[in-house]
Formats: structure tokens, sequence, C-alpha cells
């Protein structure tokens, strides 16, 4: 298709996808004014509203923008099929919602409304965790060898959800109602369980086809990987965390969660649109260095708060720990920050920046060399061999432009 009409395509389906959830919120709220109970995650709880609204942007957006500028990328259309679900979902779901909330025996319509919204979910989990990494960046496969993984996630993907949407029973969302297409037959549960294994070694794959990729990438295409792989590694550490944060507060590491999931798409986007494409050198080192000077401070600061603590229970009994002693430990962790950050900058260069910091350290030298230098010919060969030492380049040649001004004599 040409660009023109892949955009007008790609940014209808995008409002397409809001459209349907802003359906679905308004089914929702009539569904909750007439005071009926709805579900847990129901479109009229704000919060579930806000977050599904983000989402289907952040999807449809972002695979609006790839497909407008790179039709051929399947990525791009993948996100705007995403996004378009996620509203169906809505729609579905808050139209199950108020015409069950009448009271009055559901007809077809909404049987196979609330159907859809209960098994639904499946295409947003898997598809985006399998052809998202098999595809990344350009779309296509790494090879022709990884098609029979291609096969596999989509019979996997295609097993688990027919399987789960003929399952015989109370539809999970909607217990009041029996499953309207259900098959009570053994070979209905054997399908769901092989797609779910078949989809799940699938995945796998697919991350296996990221490292493969990464193997044999240029330097464009292996920024695009780092890319991907921060988005990865930062909704990995952030499911750690949440899962600390949730032993106090449930709701904060579900909202961690949950923007760390949306993070995903948008460092995808990035990458595929090349937008500041090397900055992720810079970002994963600040990550790193950062992140590593947060847990030092937090160990620090606890460690010798508790420590302070039990000291002065065994000597003086007391159970509440001094104002003075918090006060002295951030000062304590102020003092601390610059020293540390620089110690964990330096170490960080040096164990994962290897060659970016032994070049910084060349031109350093040669920088402090140049300042004494008076001999033409030695900082000449001097200059060439630290552009072959930080740079590498195949070949390196030194031209120095003759000086045709006219002197003046008389000075």
């Amino acid at each position: 298709m040409s660009p023109r009409f892949a955009a007008r395509l790609a940014w209808s389906l995008a409002t397409l996808s809001v459209a349907l959830l802003l359906g679905g919120i308004a089914l929702a709220r009539m569904t909750r004014s007439t005071g009926t109970e709805l579900p847990s995650g129901s479109e009229a709880e704000p919060g579930s509203a806000v977050f599904t609204l983000a989402t289907i942007l952040t999807f449809s957006v972002i695979g609006a923008i790839i497909s407008s500028r790179q039709p051929r990328n399947a990525i791009g259309w993948i996100f705007c099929s995403i996004g378009l679900v996620v509203g169906l979902n809505s729609l579905t779901g808050g139209y199950a919602e108020y015409r069950l909330a009448g009271g009055s025996a559901p007809g077809n319509l909404p049987e196979t409304a609330a159907w859809f919204s209960s098994w639904s979910w499946i295409l947003l989990v898997y598809v985006p965790t399998s052809f998202l990494l098999l595809l990344f960046p350009d779309g296509r496969l790494p090879s022709p060898r990884w098609l029979p993984v291609a096969w596999c996630a989509a019979l996997g993907v295609t097993g688990f959800a027919a399987g789960y949407a003929l399952e015989a029973g109370p539809l999970e969302d909607f217990p009041q109602l029996v499953n309207p297409y259900g098959v009570d037959s053994l070979l209905v549960g054997v399908v769901e369980v092989a797609g779910a294994i078949l989809g799940a070694v699938s995945m796998v794959a697919s991350a296996v086809s990221v490292i493969v990729r990464m193997r044999r990438a240029g330097r464009v295409e292996r920024q695009q990987i780092k890319w991907l792989a921060y988005g990865g590694a930062v909704l990995v550490g952030t499911v750690f965390v949440a899962g600390g944060i949730s032993v106090w507060n449930v709701n904060i590491s579900i909202v961690g969660i949950n923007i760390a999931l949306l993070g995903l798409p948008v460092f995808t986007g990035i990458a595929i649109v090349r937008y500041r494409l090397y900055d992720i050198d810079l970002i994963i080192n600040r990550t790193l260095v950062y992140g590593s000077l947060t847990l030092m401070l937090a160990l620090v600061y606890f460690g010798g708060v508790t420590a302070t603590q039990a000291l002065l229970h065994t000597l003086t009994g007391q159970q509440e720990l001094p104002q003075l002693a918090v006060v002295v430990s951030t000062l304590v962790i102020a003092a601390l920050f610059n020293p540390l950050r620089l110690r964990i900058q330096y170490f960080i260069d040096r164990r994962f920046y290897r060659r970016k910091y032994d070049a910084a350290k060349t031109l350093g030298a040669f920088s402090a060399r140049l300042r004494e230098e008076t001999d033409l010919t030695a900082l000449s060969e001097e200059l060439v061999s630290v552009v072959r030492e930080t740079i590498q380049p195949e070949h390196v040649s030194l031209w120095l432009r003759p000086d045709t001004a006219p002197r003046d004599h008389r000075q």
C-alpha cells in the first residue's frame, strides 16, 4: 500500500480504538448509575478507565507513527491491532454489563459480547510477546529458518485462544452466564493445553531470535535492539521492585507495573523510527550509575538507622529512634552522594564501557601532551597514533595545509 493510504488506515484504526473505549466507558458508567455492583477492573472505575485509555493511546499512536513511516513493518500494524482489541474488549464488556444489569434474560448479542470479553485478553498477552520479539526491528524474520517459529507462535495463540473460548462452564468475568459457545469435550482441553505449551515455546524461541539477531546486527540495528532490551530490563526490574512494594501498598505496585508495561512500546517505537537512537548508551550508563547509587545509599541509610536503633535499645532500652539520629543519617547520605557516584561511574566505565573509557583516557593524555609538544613531526605521528587507537579506522592519513599567507618580515 502507498504511504498515504497506510497513514490514513493506521490513524483511522487509532481513532476507532479510542471511540470503542469511550463507548465501553459510557456503558459501564450507565450501568453503575443504576446501582448495580460491577466486577473489579470494570471501566466504570476511574483508575481502570485511565489505564485502559493510556494503553490504547500508547499502542495505537505508536503503531500509527510506525505504520505511517514504514508501512511494510508489521510491528506497527501489530500495535494498531492491540489498541483495536483493547477497545473491542472494553466495548463488549461494557455492553454485556449494561444489558445484564437490567435483570432481563440475556439475548444472543449480550452473551456473545460477554464471551468475547472473557477470552480476548489472550491476544494481548501472546501476540506482542511472540511476534514483537521475532520481527523486531524491521518487521521481518531474521532468516527463513525462523519461519517454523512464526508458525508455532500462530498455532499456539490460535489453539490456546480457541480452547479457552470453547471451554464449557460459566464465563470468567460473568459467572452468571454459561459459555454460549462452550463444547463439553476432552478435545477442547487438549487443544488449550497444547496451544499454551506451543505458545510458551515460541515465546522462548522468539527471545532467542533477538540474541541471534544481535550477534549478526550492524551498528544501527544493534542500537535498536539495545532500546528493546532496555525496555525489557526496565519492565523486569519494575516487577521485582513492585513485588517488594506490594508488602506495604498493593495499589502502588500495580501502578508501577502498568507504567513499565506502557514503556515497552515507547522504547520499541523510538528504536524503529530511529529517534535519538544513539542516546541509549547514555541512558543505560546513567541507569546503571544512579540505580546502583540509589540502592547503595538506601542500604547505608536503613542499615545505619537500624544499627543505631538496636544500639540505643541495648544501651538505654528506648524503642523509638531519636530525631537527631535520623538527621545524622541523612547528612551522612548527602555527604556520601558525590564521592560514591564518582566511584560507581569509574567502575561502570571500566567494566562495561572499557573501549570508550580507554579512548577518553587516551584523548586526555594527548590533550596534555599537545600543550607541551612543539615538534610538528612528532605531533603529527602522535595524532595519527591516537586516531588509530581510539577510532580504529582501516586507513589514516594526515594532510597539513601549507602556510601560504604572506609574512611580515618587519616582525
